[in-house]
């Protein structure tokens, strides 16, 4: 299976100190001021002086990668949150080979690397994991890529040298709130070209290596651009990137927005703000930019709403985070009428479903809370039926059971217990539901692009071999370009053929 493939003693343990202090700056930036803005704008200006150096060309100021702009079609691979290094994010690779391994390209959406970034993390991460996915892979950073103020991400993607160090963060307040910061803050690990050049060679340089143009760039897959964001550490871009973002989503072109932080999730709307006023999803609901969808890691699982607009466009707003770390429930996402008339819980799809959600947590709780007697444990049939009528829906599958007096015991004590890994709670929800265990929840987006079709399909991962040999489709949403140029959305009832 394809927890095997992970090397061994690979298992990230949230149990050990470790990782909880190298997370540290985390904590310091959201305390006392986020202070990545002005460290992003000095990686810019610093891979221009790189680029001078070596003789070679300047990145491109609009940071548009045009290599596939001309194909009139065009597949894509697209992981949220992958990086732990463990069994969670190897049990991905075999279905990624199966369904994907076609694809023109693949992008990482957000949280390359847990813990906390490093270059050297990205040989068990990255290097090791897609040594045999054959085409290039592009990435936006999540928060946990920022712990080492970028470095490990600007080597791997955008080719700054390793042994250059992170921007210097900058702190606003008082003078004691800066020198504290200054003593606590983690600086970038060291390493070497030599260490680099080591990590790379699992991956040919000519035709694997990406080459992109900063942490946010934008990239022409044929009739569509996708647009990648940096959101920071806490969810919020800068000045610079906001007037870059309006710029590169002017046109008629389609635009799916990648970025760190959804904005739509667990049924609710969340802000991106922008440095000095607005919003990112100002920007992606705005006619004049024609954007068709939004993806977003951050939260580990899948999710999909189709929110109406207004002038009656429909987009499509994804969460995809399941590509290697923990799970976050699914069982705590209420019901998505809420947010009517924009969206209905009968669009709403999530995976995995709330009812394995809560039997997925009820086993993990009873080992943790229960001391393994099975008191917490409910059956995934019963749980389906529970959350069938916690929600008020009807179950998402046949469910004919008989709920026990216990198992809803069980329930009532499980439902409200954290079951999902935001800020301040990441660390504890690591340390608790970081499995390795088979079936695990994990999974993947493919997107195929044409000029008058966009088709997004969310594919499972679950460690289990016969997943591996027959990959189980989830999810699909395809969208069709009509007569007067609106494109119009369609759910797709999933099935089991590979691209």
């Amino acid at each position: 299976m394809g927890a095997g493939l992970a090397p061994r003693d690979s298992r990230l343990s949230w149990l050990r100190p470790g990782p909880l202090i190298k997370s540290r700056n985390d904590v310091l930036a959201r305390r006392f001021g986020d202070p990545t803005d002005d460290q992003r704008r000095e990686w810019l200006r610093r891979l221009d002086e790189y680029a001078r150096a070596a003789g070679a060309p300047l990145p491109p100021r609009d940071r548009l990668i045009t290599r596939y702009a001309d194909r009139e079609r065009v597949s894509v691979a697209l992981l949220g949150d992958p990086g732990e290094g463990d069994a969670s994010q190897y049990v991905v690779v075999p279905v990624l080979d199966r369904v994907a391994r076609d694809t023109d390209f693949a992008v990482l959406c957000s949280d390359v690397i847990y813990p906390a970034g490093g270059v050297r993390a990205y040989a068990d991460r990255f290097y090791r994991p897609y040594a045999d996915y054959p085409g290039p892979i592009y990435a936006l950073p999540g928060n946990h890529d920022w712990y080492d103020g970028l470095a490990g991400f600007m080597t791997t993607f955008c080719d700054a040298p390793p042994d250059a160090g992170a921007p210097r963060p900058v702190f606003p307040g008082s003078w004691w709130r800066r020198l504290l910061c200054r003593l606590l803050w983690r600086p970038a690990p060291s390493a070497t070209a030599e260490d680099v050049a080591d990590m790379r060679w699992y991956r040919d340089a000519e035709s694997q290596q990406g080459g992109q143009p900063g942490p946010y760039c934008a990239i022409d897959a044929g009739p569509v651009r996708l647009v990648l964001i940096d959101t920071g550490i806490d969810g919020h871009i800068d000045r610079d990137q906001a007037e870059w973002l309006r710029e590169i989503s002017a046109g008629d072109r389609p635009k799916i927005l990648l970025t760190g932080r959804p904005i739509y999730t667990y049924a609710r709307r969340q802000d991106s703000p922008i440095e000095g006023g607005g919003d990112v999803n100002e920007i992606v609901t705005d006619p004049e930019f024609n954007y068709v969808a939004c993806i977003g890691g951050d939260d580990h699982n899948y999710q999909r709403y189709p929110v109406l607009q207004r002038d009656g466009r429909t987009i499509q707003y994804l969460v995809a985070g399941g590509s290697g770390a923990y799970l976050s429930a699914t069982h705590q996402i209420p019901n998505v009428d809420r947010l009517a008339p924009a969206v209905h819980e009968e669009d709403f799809r999530c995976y995995p479903l709330r009812g394995d959600s809560l039997a997925h947590f009820s086993r993990r709780y009873d080992d943790v809370l229960g001391l393994g007697l099975g008191r917490l444990v409910i059956s995934p049939e019963e749980a389906t039926t529970i959350m069938a009528e916690r929600i008020g829906i009807e179950p998402p599958r046949p469910s004919p059971v008989v709920v026990s007096d216990r198992a809803r015991r069980a329930a009532d004590r499980v439902f409200p217990l954290p079951a999902r890994g935001s800020a301040p709670a990441h660390n504890l929800m690591s340390l608790l539901f970081d499995s390795n265990a088979v079936p695990q929840f994990k999974s993947f987006l493919r997107l195929n692009i044409a000029p008058d079709e966009i088709v997004i399909t969310c594919w499972a991962a679950t460690g289990c071999r016969e997943h591996e040999l027959d990959p189980v489709l989830e999810d699909s949403a395809r969208a069709v370009r009509e007569a007067d140029g609106r494109w119009e959305w369609h759910s797709e009832t999933p099935g089991r053929p590979v691209p």
